[in-house]
This record gives structure tokens, C-alpha cells and sequence, in this order.
């Protein structure tokens, strides 16, 4: 199922939201893996082990159950709860981010320049950030070259925003126009799964 087929299938709503404190009838135990989960969309998809169609996870049942992010590959086990138009997680049982993909290690994204980073993690001051617009700018100080920060690279280390006056830390090269963001992580704390 593609990013596009989710209003098809569960409306503009928000349905889960609604839902958060009522326990269903019927919960079903899932055991499956991620199959995609974009923080910014807010939703992703479990693919079950025992096969038939994919289960809805939304962002807002993913933090209520105490998770910042869903990485593809990790092996969950959920409540679910027939809704009209599928399966949706009512309830996170356990999560085993053992079989993840780190979002350094996914491919590149297709809709925007790859940069190989040339140093570490560097701490960084937002200037602005549009989400509308996919892209913005982070900043080592002044008298420094501003650094590209793009949405695609965002999503990839599984955050959903950024906010001016916001420190991130950055990884970064040489792009086309100048330096771009390759790798990023909350100033506050890892962003994924940390590499073995």
C-alpha cells in the first residue's frame, strides 16, 4: 500500500485519535514487522506474519505507547481492531528494534540530492525550517556557511519538524549549491537505533 492509498482506505480523518482510551471489542494479537512509518505523515504500515492486508499504525498510538519512531523492519506485536476499512493498532505490545534498518543504512532517497558526509556529528542552531517547502537552513555560528537541511532527510532519521532557535546535530558535506545535512539527531538524544 502506497502513502497516497491511506485517505482512500481510513478518510482525512483521524480516526484513531478518537479512540485512544476505548478499549475495542474483539482486539486481535498481531505479531508482524514495520513496513514503513513516516513520522511526518504521521502513520505507517505493519506488514502481519500470518499474511492478508497491511495494519494502519498511527503516530498518536505509537507515542501514547511510549515510541518516538517505527523503523522499517523492526518486529512488533500489537493489539489490533477491525475498523471499517482494515485492521488498525489499537495497542503496541512489545517492539524489537534488534532488525531494524538505521536510516543511515536505508537507501537514498530518490527525490533529493545524496551528500557523503565529510566530518562528525556537529552541533547546529535552526535558522528557519518550511515544511511546506521541504527544505531549510541550520547554522555552526555565525561567520559560517549556512548548512541545506532537505525534508527527505528529516523523515529518513524520523523527525517531524524543526523549529528556529532548535539545536540539532548534523552531519554534513559538500552538495551542488553548498553544504547539505547527510545525517541528523536531536540535540537531546539519538534519533534511531545506534549502529553496532
Amino acid at each position: 500500500m502506497g502513502t497516497n492509498d491511506f485517505e482512500s482506505r481510513f478518510g482525512p480523518g483521524r480516526e484513531t485519535e478518537d479512540h485512544l482510551d476505548e478499549r475495542p471489542v474483539g482486539l486481535i494479537e498481531i505479531a508482524g514487522a514495520i513496513k514503513w512509518f513516516d513520522v511526518a505523515k504521521g502513520y505507517g504500515f505493519i506488514v502481519p506474519d500470518s499474511g492478508g492486508q497491511d495494519i494502519l499504525l498511527h503516530v498518536s498510538v505509537l507515542r501514547r505507547d511510549g515510541f518516538q519512531a517505527a523503523y522499517e523492519g523492526a518486529r512488533v506485536v500489537v493489539e489490533a481492531t477491525q475498523r471499517a476499512k482494515g485492521l488498525q493498532v489499537f495497542r503496541i505490545l512489545s517492539m524489537d528494534e534488534s532488525t531494524a534498518v538505521h536510516p543511515a543504512q536505508m537507501p537514498p532517497a530518490r527525490t533529493h540530492v545524496q551528500v557523503t558526509p565529510s566530518g562528525g556529528f556537529e552541533p547546529t542552531t535552526v535558522k528557519w525550517f518550511n515544511r511546506l517547502r521541504g527544505f531549510g537552513f541550520v547554522s555552526r555560528g555565525d561567520g559560517t556557511p549556512d548548512i541545506f537541511v532537505h525534508m527527505e532527510t528529516l523523515r529518513r532519521f524520523g523527525i517531524m519538524d524543526l523549529k528556529p532557535g532548535q539545536t540539532l546535530m548534523v552531519r554534513f558535506g559538500n552538495g551542488p549549491k553548498g553544504l547539505m545535512a547527510a545525517e541528523l539527531k536531536l540535540a537531546d538524544g539519538p534519533s534511531g537505533p545506534q549502529s553496532h
